[in-house]
């Protein structure tokens, strides 16, 4: 099957509107304090676009999400490390998802399509008009963040960091506190492109652990692996094994005009 001609974005929809919108929006989140009447809608916008998530996402199914740099192209070392990852992940049973847009994000999905696996995103609405990778079974666009990153973290066992950027590094320790304040369960975390990451880890370890601002055993849950069998190996052994994963997939309910995003 080729993945980019049974994309979503074949309907060829642009976001332009969209991130002109969700500028303008930010733009008074930021500006403090709004009329009662303001803030009341914004929350409401904010709720729709949860639920649109939950349901949208609902049957993605036991889902891996891979963080990664959006910009490292299609012959990069890394970009080719991720679609090796997406590719283990998809067939040791569970859904690649990732932010939705190019460089990991996209090598990662593809590598999931590679092998026939699932393949989901959560594209965040920038001014710059970050696009949907074309190697998505299904994708929804957020305006806020906070919103996108509790989407991109509700249906996952576990999560690999790739290299990347400060959005990479804003989730990688989003998740991170959560494990270390017992907000969400003790999910893996796997720190692929190990040279990348090695002088992150030394600072954790000899300044922040040395200092006393965080336990090394915060430093020691992170799982450094350049072998993407391994990671897969490891995920779905942890999966299994501390969180009871079994094969099985929830079903759409006519009733709440449900519908997978999956081909029968």
């Amino acid at each position: 099957m080729d993945a980019k001609t049974n994309s979503p974005l074949a309907s060829g929809k642009s976001s332009g509107t969209k991130a002109v919108v969700a500028r303008v929006a930010e733009t008074r989140f930021l500006a403090g304090p709004q009329s009662r009447i303001r803030e009341f809608l914004m929350g409401l916008k904010a709720f729709r676009e949860m639920i649109v998530g939950f349901r949208k996402l609902h049957f993605a199914g036991p889902c891996v999400t891979v963080f990664g740099s959006a910009r490292f192209s299609e012959s990069h070392p890394y970009y080719k490390l991720a679609r090796s990852v997406g590719e283990h992940l998809a067939l040791a049973g569970f859904t690649v998802m990732t932010g939705g847009g190019p460089g990991i994000m996209e090598a990662a999905n593809r590598g999931a399509k590679d092998v026939e696996g699932r393949s989901v995103g959560c594209n965040i609405i920038l001014p710059f008009e970050q696009r949907p990778n074309p190697y998505l079974d299904t994708f929804v666009d957020f305006r806020y963040f906070f919103i996108r990153k509790l989407m991109l973290a509700k249906y996952s066992y576990a999560f690999v960091a790739m290299p990347g950027g400060f959005g990479t590094l804003d989730e990688l320790f989003e998740i991170a506190t959560l494990v270390q304040t017992g907000k969400m369960k003790g999910f893996p975390i796997v720190l692929a492109g190990a040279e990348f990451w090695r002088p992150l880890l030394n600072y954790l370890r000899d300044t922040m652990a040395a200092e006393g601002t965080i336990s090394s055993l915060d430093v020691d849950r992170f799982i450094i692996s350049d072998d993407p069998e391994f990671i897969a190996a490891t995920i779905a052994d942890v999966a299994r094994k501390q969180f009871g994963l079994t094969h099985g997939v929830w079903k759409p309910r006519w009733w709440f005009l449900e519908r997978s995003p999956w081909k029968s």
